[in-house]
């Protein structure tokens, strides 16, 4: 599947669709384009965004030898309630299976990735992340998602909704900060992402800054290719070190 995600190279969606859970979700750019896609017949989404498992795709990391750095589910969740155990397992076999690839899983279910993973060994080209929108949904997550053991941990903190205060960034390798885009996007300050950016300095994690948004750090809103990605005259798109060593994203 297309896509404009700056921090990956190809998307698997050996799922589909999803729930809404938290604020972060209110204007989710997958809902919406998962009603583009059953209007155009795509298969897997038949039923707009409701969740469901999409056989076919399983097996597409299989067909590519290329190493290639994968979003999974950019447009689902891998850790979904309705996601049985049994397509679960048959998602990380296929994982296991492509040692050549890397996977980026990242969920906003955190408590279900724990459980999944807590007793067993994690792949070398799986990396975890959770979504970070706001302090009573987002920071909750990192602490569940710190206590796993996998290449890289990071965190998706998109859209940023408010100003995150203090957070415990042990064992996280990696910050990706944007704002919320689409006609209904709430506005990001910039002294929140400020405020992330030098934390992720004091802790030695990589902080990548991927977009304004809607809303741009002028607090005036306009096309988000206009606002861009500068942050105080700077493109700060960083990866951790042994990442940049490994992958050209």
């Amino acid at each position: 599947m297309k896509h404009k995600i700056e921090w990956t190279e190809k998307t698997w969606n050996p799922s589909a669709g999803c729930t809404k859970m938290s604020s972060g979700c209110e204007n989710c750019y997958a809902e919406v384009m998962a009603n583009r896609l059953q209007a155009m017949s795509v298969k897997g989404y038949e039923n707009g965004f409701e969740f469901n498992i999409v056989p076919d795709r399983l097996n597409d990391p299989l067909k590519r030898k290329k190493p290639t750095v994968y979003f999974v589910n950019s447009m689902s969740d891998i850790f979904h309630k309705e996601m049985p155990l049994d397509y679960l397992n048959k998602i990380f076999d296929i994982i296991e299976k492509t040692p050549q690839h890397t996977y980026q899983i990242l969920t906003k279910r955190a408590d279900r990735m724990f459980e999944y993973f807590e007793n067993k060994k994690i792949a070398k080209n799986i990396w975890l992340g959770v979504t970070v929108e706001n302090k009573k949904d987002g920071i909750p997550r990192i602490d569940k998602l710190r206590n796993l053991k996998a290449s890289v941990l990071f965190l998706s903190v998109e859209p940023l909704l408010e100003d995150l205060g203090k957070i415990n960034l042990k064992n996280i390798n990696w910050v990706i900060v944007g704002g919320e885009s689409g006609h209904k996007a709430r506005p990001m300050d910039e002294t929140w992402v400020l405020n992330i950016k030098e934390q992720c300095k004091a802790s030695n994690v990589a902080f990548f800054f991927k977009q304004w948004g809607t809303w741009g750090a002028d607090k005036v809103k306009r096309n988000k290719k206009d606002n861009g990605k500068v942050l105080k005259g700077k493109i700060w798109q960083e990866y951790p070190e042994f990442i940049k060593k490994q992958y050209t994203i």
